[in-house]
């Protein structure tokens, strides 16, 4: 069964099309897509990434201004919609369509005209690639931890430091880095950069192999020279810009998540009305029928989440923080319910390392912590409950 777009009153119909114009995507490209194609894993990539820039689905994560606008509006929805088609057929395409636009998004609001025009059109075409340089070995979800710095050297800044679990990391064009212009200050002297990867002392690792396939690496900034125009935003405010980006996407990774989890159901529906045991169907065995409805229930409550989150941060709502960490929170975590169910129906065939539930299994597991663990979500869930009660 193909998947198909939510039929929710949080979208509307130019939605319900995006989604149509996804899945002819997917399967005119699932050659590319499958993850046994055989070809140099960074080419792949790459050929995804320009795919979908020619494909036009890179718009929505890098919109394209209007005369006169310096900031084009991001439809959190469309976003949402695409990453969850994208997600059904291969997280790869889905998790590089998100990256690209969080790599370069919060140049929208404070990046110079300049650097707007230099990097977001060919990243919008799928020519480049964005990566965000945050995380560090010691940070992790405390990125107002970090130790790598940005030293003034007349016009420049000299960036040292290593940052950890880079998203297209070593694929990378472009990295947004946050480092530290003030040691002795606090989290406030965290500024943001827009650094190219072929700056002389920019060292990827080789990619750090996890779970989900996606490619990750450590990059070391071995004092790197950047011209002080590579600034985005004030000096300082480094914190705050990455965090604009992180809270448009956030309820996309709610979105891969029920992407993944519906391709989970729906190949266990499958399995169940196919296979006979005990001599009769699968599906008439004591315990599946109730498997499968809390399978949907939990498929539903995530897509109610993500795609209500979606509709309040396009109507920019006061409480979207508040909803992008419920989205992600709520969908991740019944995701990973939804796909452990179809790991138990499917037995010896769903723990097979090459099978399609053993895939899914690894790549739902990582979406409970990348861009904010459930449990960072969760504290940001608490502090709005006790500012303000549940309607806050």
């Amino acid at each position: 069964m193909p998947w198909q777009c939510p039929d929710l009153p949080f979208l509307e119909e130019r939605h319900r099309q995006l989604a149509l114009d996804v899945g002819y995507w997917c399967e005119a490209h699932r050659a590319t897509l499958s993850p046994d194609d055989g070809g140099d894993f960074a080419d792949r990539c790459r050929k995804i990434v320009r795919s979908l820039g020619q494909a036009g689905f890179l718009d929505h994560v890098l919109p394209v201004a209007s005369a006169g606008d310096g900031q084009p509006a991001i439809d959190i929805r469309s976003i949402c919609v695409v990453r969850e088609a994208l997600a059904y057929e291969s997280n790869l395409a889905a998790s590089l369509f998100a990256i690209q636009g969080m790599g370069l998004s919060p140049l929208r609001r404070f990046g110079s005209r300049e650097m707007r025009d230099r990097y977001v059109s060919r990243a919008r075409a799928g020519e480049s690639i964005g990566a965000l340089a945050i995380s560090e070995a010691n940070g992790g979800s405390d990125v107002g931890g970090i130790l790598t710095t940005a030293k003034r050297d007349g016009d420049d800044f000299r960036i040292s430091g290593e940052k950890m679990w880079i998203a297209n990391g070593g694929l990378a064009d472009h990295y947004l880095v946050l480092a530290r212009t003030d040691k002795s200050a606090a989290k406030g002297a965290i500024s943001a950069f827009l650094v190219d990867a072929d700056l002389p002392g920019v060292e990827p690792s080789p990619p750090i192999d996890i779970l989900d396939g996606f490619p990750l690496a450590a990059v070391r900034f071995n004092d790197v020279p950047v011209p002080a125009s590579q600034l985005v935003g004030e000096a300082g405010k480094g914190l705050s810009i990455a965090m604009s980006g992180f809270d448009l996407f956030r309820p996309s990774v709610g979105a891969a998540a029920v992407g993944v989890a519906k391709r989970a159901l729906d190949a266990s529906v499958a399995r169940v009305r196919d296979r006979r045991l005990f001599g009769k169907p699968m599906s008439e065995l004591d315990g599946v029928p109730a498997r499968l409805a809390d399978m949907l229930a939990d498929v539903e409550t995530g897509t109610l989440a993500v795609y209500r989150a979606a509709w309040a941060g396009d109507r920019e709502a006061e409480r979207f923080s508040t909803d992008a960490a419920l989205a992600k929170l709520v969908a991740t975590e019944a995701a990973q319910r939804v796909v452990d169910s179809a790991v138990q129906m499917f037995g010896a065939e769903g723990v097979t390392k090459d099978g399609l539930i053993a895939r899914l299994y690894r790549e739902v597991r990582p979406m409970r912590i990348y861009e904010g663990a459930s449990e960072i979500q969760k504290m940001i869930i608490a502090r709005s409950i006790l500012r303000g009660g549940v309607n806050a």
